[in-house]
């Protein structure tokens, strides 16, 4: 692929051919704060947050949406951008109900990173708090339009990328904020709890009910690993806190998911942690489960098998894979089920 050189602050950097200025100065570390621009939802031009000044253009420019050129002079942190940036975060925090100390949020919201790092602490302007009350109705996710800000990312992650097209924008004015289909209850809507609006949310507007009070962004460790749902082999971190998981996210930019994740892999974790998971082998004793040993219950089951195939023959004998098994352990059953029994009756729960 074709590089481009730039300066960006001074600093001479290269970037793709058809980066936006704002991926230019990511990719070489050079922070631009934004609360509507991803990277999977792409243009966004809504926040205004990401304004820089570039050389031979009048004004601001929104770096998400200007592509990058070759030779391109650009400055990121002149008074009249900080000026811009802090005016424009000071709105978003007079509108609607912003409290970090009781936010779940809080050490990750990007609203709270870019308050940091312009270092406001309050909105100068007079705070106009929203009453909306707060969508439960779904089993999974929280609701919360009063911290919204109308970044349009959730509605762009379900529309372009799930394809639910459960998420838009209703009403207009100071009325406007994101609804479910014709305005209904996120539980009583078409939405299928993928929980991809959750990741994708850059404040607390949209939180995951079973995470609420156990756990603050910074007090968990990060562990990646592969959903065991499926043979599909969706990326994804589990975050722990005294070795218990407290929520689960898809791995942005990796392969073959790139952050995305279905309502099993983000919410179907609590099975980890059950006091009814099996812990040893179990046979059925005069009609009772007892617990066995692996020898007794490997000797059982292969003499159990050697006397149906005998009396029955071994197509009366049929093999089913876990899609919770790897690829290999699955090839392996099918391997047994086809040489050592002789019977090509071998099936999988996820076929279709």
């Amino acid at each position: 692929m074709k590089t481009i050189s730039l300066e960006i602050d001074g600093q001479h950097v290269q970037a793709a051919e058809g980066s936006s200025i704002l991926i230019a100065a990511r990719l070489n570390g050079i922070y631009i704060p934004t609360l509507c621009y991803h990277p999977r939802t792409r243009q966004a031009g809504k926040c205004r947050m990401c304004v820089v000044e570039v050389k031979g253009l009048p004004g601001l420019q929104v770096s998400c949406s200007i592509q990058a050129q070759d030779g391109m002079a650009v400055l990121t942190k002149t008074e009249k951008i900080i000026e811009t940036r802090k005016m424009i975060v000071e709105l978003y925090l007079s509108n609607g109900s912003h409290n970090c100390m009781s936010c779940e949020a809080a050490g990750k919201c990007e609203l709270q990173d870019a308050a940091y790092h312009l270092g406001i602490e309050k909105s100068v302007f007079p705070v106009l708090k929203k009453d909306m009350p707060f969508d439960v109705s779904c089993p999974m996710i929280i609701r919360d339009m009063n911290k919204c800000i109308q970044c349009y990312r959730c509605i762009t992650g379900c529309n372009n990328i799930v394809v639910n097209e459960v998420l838009d924008m209703g009403f207009r004015g100071s009325k406007m904020t994101v609804v479910c289909d014709t305005n209904k209850p996120m539980g009583k809507s078409s939405c299928v709890v993928c929980g991809e609006c959750v990741q994708l949310c850059p404040t607390g507007a949209l939180t995951e009910k079973k995470t609420i009070g156990r756990a603050r962004a910074w007090e968990t460790v990060r562990t990646r690993t592969t959903c065991p749902y499926c043979g599909v082999g969706c990326q994804m971190y589990l975050h722990v806190k005294d070795n218990e998981i407290i929520r689960v996210t898809g791995v942005e930019g990796t392969e073959p998911n790139y952050g995305t994740l279905c309502i099993k892999g983000r919410f179907g974790y609590d099975f980890v942690h059950s006091p009814e998971r099996l812990k040893t082998p179990m046979l059925r004793k005069n009609g009772v489960l007892e617990e066995a040993s692996w020898d007794e219950a490997l000797d059982y089951t292969a003499a159990r098998l050697t006397d149906i195939k005998q009396k029955h023959g071994p197509d009366s004998i049929v093999g089913i894979g876990c899609a919770r098994s790897t690829n290999e352990s699955n090839y392996v059953m099918m391997k047994f089920m086809r040489a050592a029994i002789g019977t090509n009756n071998v099936d999988h729960c996820a076929r279709t």
